[in-house]
């Protein structure tokens, strides 16, 4: 009787054996390959464990005000977002990666042309600083650099303190790029304070930029009846990820921004 009851059991543990375990399968839904497309701008680069790391802080001393002026030289003005501001160097924003600061001054350069650039600190007030920046443009000029030969670019709140510098400036010739900054609290802010553009105003802002950028149609045909704005161009990118092309040097929009700023 105990054997038969030893083999049973023994045939028991022999099936047990032989049955497949489950295969534990996840609950969660993972995101379509042509949904993670769709949201990688351009020429980017798929983010891994080790380039998602913050880039170290770098020596912006090289894009500093130039202490001798070379007449002959291009000069271009880089206003950075408002992230830069909070978070210092390097900044990461959640959805749209860091803020490529130091790539983005390194590109420009590439072009030959001499970049000027610094942080700001935080909480910057936009108008006074657009104020600092108009007296180095006036600086350039009365040293006899030409005006087509300055170019302020500005990126988000850079872009507002952009608009403010060629309000000041009211030189016809010096050529400005706004980037993600005509929304319409932006556009009613600035008609309301008859706000003008002067000079020559290129406005690029991505079609998914939904919450900080849009057409800044309005303020151009604002400052087109104040008879100060030359020449104005506008270009609305479809790369997809909103205000996520300013924190990348992408071709897109650096391509137009140097010739732009060659163009006379």
């Amino acid at each position: 009787m105990k054997m038969q009851k030893l083999l049973m059991v023994l045939l028991a543990i022999v099936f047990v054996s032989c049955v497949p375990l489950a295969t534990a399968t996840s609950t969660e839904t993972p995101m379509p390959t042509a949904t993670l497309a769709s949201i990688r701008p351009t020429n980017s680069v798929v983010l891994t464990s080790t380039s998602e790391q913050p880039s170290p802080v770098f020596d912006l001393s090289k894009f500093s005000f130039p202490k001798s002026i070379d007449t002959t030289k291009h000069y271009l003005f880089y206003i950075h977002g408002r992230i830069i501001e909070e978070q210092g160097i390097p900044a990461m924003d959640p959805v749209f990666g860091e803020y490529e600061y130091q790539p983005i001054l390194e590109r420009f350069s590439s072009y030959g042309v001499v970049v000027i650039s610094e942080q700001r600190v935080k909480n910057t007030d936009p108008i006074e600083y657009a104020k600092r920046i108009q007296e180095q443009v006036t600086t350039l000029l009365n040293a006899g650099v030409p005006a087509t030969n300055i170019t302020v670019v500005g990126a988000s709140k850079g872009a507002f303190i952009a608009i403010y510098v060629s309000h000041f400036l009211e030189n016809q010739e010096i050529k400005f790029v706004i980037m993600g900054i005509c929304n319409s609290e932006i556009v009613a802010d600035l008609k309301q304070n008859r706000i003008f553009l002067y000079g020559k105003v290129l406005s690029i802002y991505d079609s998914a930029d939904y919450q900080y950028g849009g057409s800044c149609e309005e303020v151009f045909m604002l400052s087109e009846g104040n008879k100060g704005l030359s020449r104005y161009d506008e270009i609305v990118l479809n790369i997809g990820t909103g205000h996520g092309i300013l924190y990348k040097p992408l071709d897109e929009w650096i391509t137009p921004v140097i010739q732009w700023a060659r163009d006379p």
